[in-house]
């Protein structure tokens, strides 16, 4: 987004785009506690932004780390005793359906651990280590990995100790599953889910954030 941009208040759809994912977690039935991690500096924002949500659920903050694992990791540290399940879901990935993240803590209430993933439609090409073709891959078999991604949470919890503990950085928390050994399931996303990542993800995210 550029130097001194934080993505996640950009008004996309009458209110910034974290609001917009904090209000489908805050609506969608059977969740409990939300945990937001936040960078430093930005706890009075995020409670003010409760506030003009008018969020019905508890929430609280706790400080993001110098990594995604680090973040993942405080707000694993900050669940209630008796959590049983965890939805880590990114702040900027507002159109997730109600359907899906409860479908993923079906799945992981009974595998372990889910992820909601779309099925790759490009052909997709490996290169030589630089600009050129060295061959197809199959696509039948490639899914795009989302979030959420969901677990019980004694499985998150030992997948990124084993991340931590080993100094490695993973860029989703289905990584540290697969250093353990712990399955995955792929829960399909019928629906688009993009992910804010660039300026140019807004005007998508506003037409489908508008939808009825």
């Amino acid at each position: 987004m550029g130097p001194d941009v934080d993505k996640l208040f950009l008004e996309v759809a009458g209110r910034p785009l974290v609001g917009h994912t904090w209000k489908r977690l805050d609506s969608t039935p059977g969740l409990g506690e939300i945990i937001l991690v936040v960078r430093q500096g930005m706890e009075s924002a995020f409670n003010e932004l409760g506030k003009e949500l008018g969020v019905q659920r508890p929430f609280r903050l706790v400080p993001g780390g110098a990594e995604r694992q680090n973040s993942v990791w405080n707000g694993l540290q900050a669940l209630a005793p008796a959590t049983e399940i965890v939805i880590i879901q990114d702040g900027a990935r507002p159109c997730t359906s109600m359907d899906v993240i409860l479908k993923t803590v079906q799945a992981a209430l009974q595998d372990g651990a889910a992820v909601a993933a779309q099925r790759v439609t490009d052909t997709i090409k490996e290169s030589d280590g630089g600009t050129r073709i060295a061959r197809t891959v199959d696509r039948a078999r490639l899914w795009a990995v989302q979030t959420p991604q969901t677990f019980r949470v004694e499985v998150i919890r030992a997948a990124l100790k084993a991340v931590l503990d080993r100094g490695l950085h993973v860029t989703d928390d289905t990584a540290a599953c697969e250093l353990i050994g712990q399955s995955v399931t792929l829960v399909e996303s019928l629906t688009p889910n993009p992910k804010a990542t660039s300026r140019a993800d807004l005007p998508l995210l506003e037409t489908l954030l508008r939808q009825p």
